[in-house]
């Protein structure tokens, strides 16, 4: 049976890194984009270049600069994607959200134990940091799915790391989140499931990839030198790699892989620290 939906996708960091390159492929492959992003002056500029390429792909760009985590902010961001629909069924187009991606990157990169309690993680560093990495994806998925934007067949994706796992000494707080993150899909994966929605949620763990958000951790040239000897094929993963990956899995006949934490990194996370 042809499935002739609208097909949106939905990027919770669509301006930089992994959220970038995944909001051009899935435009290329004829998804509207709307993308979630925070920058400033400085970066607006490649935001609008994103929003070009987007266009040029022939597809629409609905780009809102906001706070992921504030939940006014969420609820007017949807109203906005809510106005698209509604002239897309005016239309006689039956849109609906196919890809939830969550990058959002925005977290404290500080230690647990410092001598100068300044240099050291404080209860609004790390609930901050949980807020925006971890617990913005439920309160999302909460909205789309109770406003409708989810149907049979849509896809959520949360972008987390080995950090989740392992040790980076500046990676603290964010390792936390990322744990919680996977944990989040883990159980959205099994409510969503047991509504009978045909909804899925899935984790990617891509490689050490160079991203502005890699840039920022003082650990990044370590990391990357350990990546390049550790990775056997040789080469780091790249945005490109992510955006395949999540472009393959939402395709048709996938809905059987749910509450999943995939590697995009050629085999590095198998070869051990």
């Amino acid at each position: 049976m042809t499935d002739d939906r609208e097909r949106w996708a939905l990027i919770l960091g669509g301006s930089s890194g992994m959220g970038e390159a995944t909001a051009v492929t899935l435009a290329r492959a004829g998804y509207n984009i709307c993308g979630i992003h925070l920058d400033f002056r400085a970066a607006l500029a490649h935001v609008e270049e994103v929003k070009t390429a987007i266009i040029a792909a022939g597809s629409e760009a609905l780009y809102i600069n906001m706070n992921a985590a504030d939940d006014a902010k969420r609820s007017a961001a949807l109203d906005a994607l809510e106005a698209r629909f509604a002239e897309a069924r005016a239309a006689g187009r039956h849109p609906y959200v196919r890809v939830v991606m969550h990058s959002l990157a925005f977290g404290s990169l500080v230690p647990f134990i410092s001598d100068d309690p300044k240099g050291a993680v404080d209860r609004k560093k790390m609930e901050m940091t949980q807020d925006v990495m971890a617990n913005s994806l439920v309160y999302w998925v909460q909205d789309l799915y109770r406003r409708g934007f989810l149907e049979q067949g849509s896809k959520i994706y949360a972008m987390t790391s080995e950090g989740s796992t392992r040790v980076v000494p500046s990676y603290g707080v964010v390792s936390s989140a990322k744990a919680a993150l996977e944990s989040h899909i883990r159980q959205l994966a099994m409510e969503l499931a047991r509504t009978g929605s045909g909804i899925t949620a899935n984790c990617i763990r891509a490689g050490v990839t160079i991203t502005p958000a890699l840039l920022k951790i003082p650990e990044s040239q370590q990391m990357i030198d350990i990546t390049m000897k550790r990775n056997p094929t040789g080469r780091m993963t790249t945005p490109q790699d992510v955006a395949n990956v999540i472009l393959a899995m939402s395709g048709d006949g996938t809905e059987f892989i749910n509450g999943d934490i995939i590697s995009v990194d050629g085999g590095e996370y198998v070869t051990g620290s």
